[in-house]
């Protein structure tokens, strides 16, 4: 009996993280865009400064980025899978601008985007039936 391969669970997996991380960094823009009220304290000395609009346009970038690369992975293929370690890297990284001020939320993006990468390097390769053939 051979070992059950659980590639494809572990690609369809950060398929669906990765889309479903650009919905929220979707929503994440819409509420930048539209926020208007007090800031955090400190919020002067953030990343990319007190400005919520340039966090709108950013989470806007960077969710379209992660909703494609999700649908690529879905899809399969060796550029998709890069395109998904790279866009998983973009959307852990785009969390920690928040680190100092929400921590938990930016933890909890940060190893969501661990997960997603992990799960494509060490089980995005490709598919062990296709190369039998």
């Amino acid at each position: 009996m051979e070992p059950e391969d659980t590639s494809g669970d572990w690609r369809i997996f950060a398929a669906f993280i990765l889309m479903f991380a650009g919905v929220m960094r979707l929503f994440d823009s819409l509420w930048a865009f539209r926020y208007s009220g007090s800031l955090p304290n400190g919020l002067q000395n953030a990343t990319f400064g007190d400005n919520l609009d340039a966090y709108g346009w950013i989470y806007l970038i960077v969710g379209i980025i992660l909703l494609v690369a999700g649908i690529r992975v879905l899809y399969g293929g060796q550029i998709a899978r890069w395109t998904g370690i790279i866009a998983g890297a973009i959307g852990g990284l785009s969390a920690m601008a928040w680190l100092p001020y929400y921590p938990i939320w930016s933890l909890l993006y940060i190893g969501i985007a661990v997960l997603v990468i992990y799960s494509l390097v060490a089980h995005g390769g490709r598919d062990v039936s296709s190369l039998e053939q």
